[in-house]
Formats: C-alpha cells, structure tokens, sequence
C-alpha cells in the first residue's frame, strides 16, 4: 500500500512540477476550467461532459508527456543535436494535434449550445 500511495504522490508532484513551470501547461489549465465554466453554464448533458473530461485529460496528459520527453532530452544533452531537436518538435507537435482536434470538437459542442443560450 506504501508504495501505491507513493506512486500516487510521485504522480501528483509530476503534474503540480508541470502546472508551475511549464507555460503551455498554464495555457491548457486555465483553457481546461473556463471550458468546465462553459459547459455548467451552457448545461452539457452527461455525454458531452464525457467527451469534454476526455479531451481535457488527453489534451494535459500529452502536455505532460512532452514535458517528460523534453525534461529528459535536456537533462543528456545541453548541445543541440537533430535528433533531440526532431523528439521535441515532434513531441510539441503532438500535443498541437490533439489540441486542434478538441478545440474543433469544443467548437461543435459549444456553438449551438451558446447559441441558443444567447437567445
């Protein structure tokens, strides 16, 4: 059970490390609760709250995991080199995509919702 719970308090010290310094990590955070604001003023029904919880936690688990790839390509090379330039890039590029991807399907769930909400 220890070493549960010590899993649980390395994971947690991973995210808060990512929230303080990691400025997209902000960026995702604060989108992530004004979209949760929305969706409780909006009323989304059970469903869409689903698929908006799952593409906060893809949209924030990929930014940590670019952290994680970036963290560890500068902890073993402090000198630029083509491949570390390609795993961050692609890294970034990732979390760009699956950004994009919920933003359009925030944008399919939430226009007619705050249109209707608006009349």
């Amino acid at each position: 059970m220890h070493k549960l719970l010590n899993s649980f308090k390395h994971a947690f010290s991973g995210i808060w490390y990512a929230v303080r310094t990691q400025r997209n990590m902000k960026i995702h955070v604060t989108v992530a609760l004004l979209v949760i604001l929305l969706g409780a003023i909006v009323s989304l029904t059970w469903l869409e709250w689903c698929l908006v919880i799952l593409l906060i936690c893809a949209v924030t688990g990929l930014e940590l995991v670019n952290t994680a790839i970036e963290s560890t390509i500068d902890r073993f090379s402090t000198e630029p080199h083509p491949l570390a330039k390609v795993a961050k890039d692609t890294a970034a590029g990732a979390v760009l995509v699956m950004s994009i991807g919920a933003a359009i399907i925030g944008i399919i769930i939430f226009a007619p919702k705050l249109i209707e909400w608006l009349r």
